[in-house]
């Protein structure tokens, strides 16, 4: 862990820091009731939820589960903003998630989308090579580009934090107008006393990265995913439980807001319906800050900002 490096990193950018970092959530897009696909009236009810935080929501692709489709009318009945994510691993989902742009983004006003980004940790999959990824960004870009209204809108990708950082990858963060990381200290399986040193090392490296490859300090910069599970199995030294997700959130996510630096928590609700992928027993199904039905998060979301 160089954690010394982020203090340092911390301490460059304080002096351009004017405000706390904005809050959002990363979205499902299927109901747990019956696993089926959120429809508009599902969307409203989630934002209703989770408006007294934020107005930001991410989804992870345009055209699974009608996402464009159903989401959009929410979001702008709401006048919430949009992460569309744009999944870019086969030819044949690909071009899907391009005829959804085509078909649905001219139906809103471009305020309501902060970004179109293309790939989820596609990088770190192994799914697509830096040039292929890069070379899609570019095709996104150029059809986002050609809607009327959306010349301006940011375009790029989400990879975890590791991958942005160990030089492989520069052609990536050079083609993209936007670059956001993910990072879980769980995944790293960090005990509490160390997860929010491991978790503003991480970004924070990935932050120097991006603005020495980019050549410019003036980027739009987000961290993607982050959070704790509230239940299921440990992984290494991290425990699932309440108590640490809420500490998490203070230290970790409130910190990293304290210096300026834009949140995606992973992720607004429990998935009761998500399959066991991880081989750790329940905690796919537990990053929620919501539970599947309660209106009220399982813990105190009021970061104590000094």
């Amino acid at each position: 862990m160089r954690f010394s490096s982020a203090v340092a990193a911390l301490l460059s950018i304080a002096g351009c820091v004017s405000a706390i970092g904005s809050i959002g959530f990363d979205l499902g897009v299927q109901r747990n009731s019956d696993s089926a696909c959120k429809e508009t009236s599902d969307y409203l009810a989630d934002f209703s939820t989770i408006s007294d935080y934020t107005n930001v929501v991410r989804v992870y692709a345009a055209s699974d589960c009608g996402t464009l489709a159903n989401i959009l009318p929410a979001i702008e009945q709401a006048n919430f903003k949009l992460f569309v994510g744009v999944w870019a691993t086969d030819d044949a989902h690909y071009a899907a998630e391009k005829a959804a742009l085509s078909a649905y983004l001219p139906t809103i006003d471009s305020s309501h989308i902060i970004a179109v980004t293309v790939g989820s940790e596609a990088l770190y999959r192994g799914d697509l090579s830096a040039s292929d990824l890069s070379s899609r960004i570019d095709e996104v870009r150029t059809l986002v580009h050609g809607i009327s209204g959306y010349e301006n809108v940011p375009v790029g990708t989400v990879d975890s934090w590791n991958v942005l950082v160990d030089g492989a990858n520069a052609e990536v963060i050079q083609t993209a107008d936007v670059v956001i990381a993910n990072a879980f200290s769980y995944w790293q399986g960090q005990t509490m006393a160390n997860s929010s040193h491991s978790f503003i090392d991480d970004i924070m490296q990935a932050l120097q990265v991006i603005q020495t490859t980019k050549g410019s300090t003036d980027i739009t910069f987000w961290v993607g995913e982050t959070g704790w599970p509230t239940d299921g199995g440990s992984f290494e030294s991290s425990v699932p439980s309440v108590e640490n997700a809420a500490q998490f959130w203070q230290e970790s996510i409130c910190g990293i807001r304290a210096w300026g630096i834009n949140t995606l928590v992973f992720e607004a609700f429990d998935e009761s319906w998500k399959p066991m992928t991880s081989g750790i027993q329940g905690v796919e199904t537990h990053w929620g800050v919501w539970t599947n039905d309660d209106t009220a998060p399982k813990y105190s979301l009021n970061c104590e900002f000094a």
